[in-house]
This record gives C-alpha cells, structure tokens and sequence, in this order.
C-alpha cells in the first residue's frame, strides 16, 4: 500500500502535487481517470527517489500539459473528419 511505501511528508507533497497539477486541466478535465494518469506519474517520480515538492509537482505538470497536447490533438483530430464529411 502507499502509505507502508511513503513518509507522511512525501504523501502531502504527492497530494499538493496532484491538486496543483489538476488545476492546469481545463474544467470538467479533472476526471478520474486523469487524476489517475497524473498520480501515476508522481509515484513513479517519487519511487525513483525524488520525493521533494519541487519535483513531484514537475512530474504532475508534465502529466498535465501531455493530458491537455492529447485533448487538443483529439479535438482537432474531430474537426478534420467532420469538416471531411461536410
């Protein structure tokens, strides 16, 4: 469990990290499966040893801004195939 793996001042730091890093999504974005992508990415950041507030957060906004790169793909994506059909 997470809890057994981290201290209580790398659990906040994990949290803090992933509260500031759903805020960069755009509203209704920080559905669960989101919230999950960019946790991944925190623990995967903490477990290779980074477990500051600084790095945890870098690894959170670099999820973030890839969730935001492969909305903004999808969207555009959507609008070639419905301008095609047209």
């Amino acid at each position: 469990m997470i809890t057994e793996q981290f201290d209580s001042r790398t659990l906040a730091n994990m949290e803090v990290a992933l509260e500031r890093a759903s805020q960069l999504l755009p509203n209704g974005a920080g559905q669960h499966e989101h919230r999950r992508y960019i946790a991944s990415r925190i623990l995967h950041r903490a477990e290779t040893g980074d477990k500051t507030l600084d790095g945890l957060t870098a690894a959170a906004s670099a999820a973030a801004r890839e969730l935001r790169a492969r909305a903004k793909g999808q969207a555009s994506n959507t609008a070639r195939v419905s301008a095609t059909r047209r």
